[in-house]
């Protein structure tokens, strides 16, 4: 984690929110006090400490955040439909970039379709329709996500308006 970068969290309970980092440092662990350790979570240092890795000679990090209460921008990009020429432009270089860069051959219109066409369907189902390993393909689909062009749903993805409006080539 990097100071003033944000990330999207994925907790299950709290639900997915952005944070942004303010800061990361290295902390000895006997200099934790029990205040530190209560707004990790914990009653006390010794129960954080003790939570620890169990290699003593990696370092501990100390990182604060906040939560930004802002929209994921991706959430924003997905939903808006109306893409321009220069939108559409953009996708076909940064998706064709993609499949240049890819171990496995072109691959990002071809998931598109497959998502348009089966939403909903479980990663590992779709995985297997082209013979790919359920991690690796979900790292894949996470770039179109990226993109604006799918959502992740329960089980499953679906495509996002804009990814609807590109797979169909109705631009604005």
């Amino acid at each position: 984690m990097i100071a003033g970068h944000r990330y999207r969290t994925g907790h299950r309970i709290v639900g997915r929110v952005m944070i942004e980092v303010d800061a990361v440092r290295v902390v000895d662990p006997a200099k934790i006090t029990n205040a530190d350790a209560r707004r990790a979570g914990f009653p006390d240092a010794a129960t954080l400490v003790g939570q620890l890795r169990e290699e003593p000679a990696l370092p501990v990090y100390r990182i604060a955040f906040h939560v930004v209460d802002e929209p994921d921008p991706r959430s924003v990009l997905a939903a808006t439909a109306d893409l321009s020429p220069a939108d559409r432009s953009e996708l076909d270089r940064r998706l064709d970039r993609l499949d240049r860069a890819s171990s496995h051959g072109p691959w990002t219109r071809a998931v598109l379709a497959v998502i348009a066409a089966h939403p909903g369907t479980r990663a590992a189902e779709l995985a297997a329709g082209f013979e790919r390993e359920t991690l690796p393909f979900k790292n894949d689909v996470r770039k179109l996500k990226n993109l604006g062009l799918t959502e992740s749903l329960e089980v499953g993805y679906r495509l996002s308006p804009r990814g609807q409006t590109y797979l169909t080539g109705n631009d604005s």
